[in-house]
C-alpha cells in the first residue's frame, strides 16, 4: 500500500528545519530504524554530506539514523533495499537530472509504490507528481527527462504564492504561470500553499496543513480544496 507525504516546504517561517512535521512523521515512519536520504536538490549549493548531516539531526530526535543515497556504492540496491525515503528540496532541475542519469527515477517510482514510506518536502516534492515543469525553480541544469514518479495523478506547484493586490510587482504571478502552462498541457496542477501537504495511503489522497490548497485544471477556473479534502481527477 502506498504511504507517501509530500510537502510544500521543509520549513515554516520563524521554524526549525522539519519542526512543523515532526508529529506527523512519528507515526509516518513509525517502526523504521533507517531511512535513505536523497540530497541531490543540493539547496543554496551545499554538499551532499552537508544536506544529509542537516536531515540527521532532525530525524535522530525521532531515533532514526540517516544515511545519503550518494554513500552508497549501490544505490539502486540502496533504494530496493531501504526501510523508507526522504527527497529534501533545492532546485528540481538538479534532483531530476541525477536521478535520470543514474537511472534510478523508475526504480525509486517501483520501491514507493510497493510501499515503502516516502517523504517528500519542494523538489522532493514536485518528483512525485507527473512531471517536474511546474516547478518554480531556475534551470540550472538540464534534465534529459522532465517525467518524474507519478505517484500522484497531477503535478505540485510547490511554495504556492497567492497573487498580492497591493504589490507593485509587474511580473507574472504563480497563478499567470500555471495558466500558461495550461494552454499546453492538461496535467492537473495542486498548489501548495506553506504548511501544506498531499497525504497518499493506498490509492486514497488527500489535503493535509494548516491551509486549503489551490486547485488548477485547464478551462476550468481555480478553486481551492480545504485541508482534509480528497482529491480526485
Amino acid at each position: 500500500m502506498k504511504n507517501i507525504l509530500l510537502a510544500s516546504t521543509s520549513t515554516l517561517f520563524g521554524e526549525e528545519y522539519l519542526a512543523y512535521l515532526l508529529p506527523e512523521l512519528k507515526s509516518f515512519f513509525e517502526g523504521i530504524s533507517e531511512i535513505v536520504f536523497i540530497p541531490f536538490a543540493r539547496p543554496g549549493g551545499i554538499s551532499h554530506d552537508e544536506y544529509t548531516e542537516k536531515v540527521r539531526e532532525v530525524f535522530h530526535s525521532l531515533n532514526i539514523s540517516v544515511r545519503g543515497l550518494h554513500t552508497f556504492t549501490d544505490p539502486l540496491e540502496a533504494i530496493q533495499q531501504a526501510e523508507g525515503f526522504f527527497t529534501g528540496g533545492g532546485n528540481t532541475f538538479l534532483l531530476v537530472q541525477q536521478l535520470h542519469q543514474l537511472n534510478l527515477m523508475e526504480d525509486l517510482k517501483i520501491a514507493v509504490e510497493a510501499g515503502t514510506p516516502y517523504l517528500g518536502t519542494s523538489a522532493g516534492s514536485n518528483i512525485g507528481g507527473l512531471n517536474m515543469k511546474n516547478t518554480n525553480d531556475m534551470p540550472i541544469v538540464y534534465p534529459p527527462d522532465f517525467t518524474t514518479m507519478g505517484l500522484v495523478p497531477f503535478n505540485i506547484n510547490a511554495h504556492y504564492l497567492d497573487p498580492d493586490p497591493n504589490s507593485t510587482h509587474n511580473g507574472e504571478t504563480r497563478e499567470t504561470r500555471i495558466k500558461e502552462f495550461h494552454v499546453f498541457n492538461d496535467t492537473p496542477v495542486v498548489g501548495l500553499r506553506e504548511g501544506s501537504w498531499i497525504r497518499v495511503q493506498g490509492e486514497e489522497v488527500t489535503t493535509v496543513g494548516n491551509r486549503p490548497s489551490r486547485i488548477f485544471r485547464p478551462q476550468m477556473a481555480p478553486y481551492e480544496l480545504e485541508s482534509g479534502s480528497v482529491l480526485r481527477f
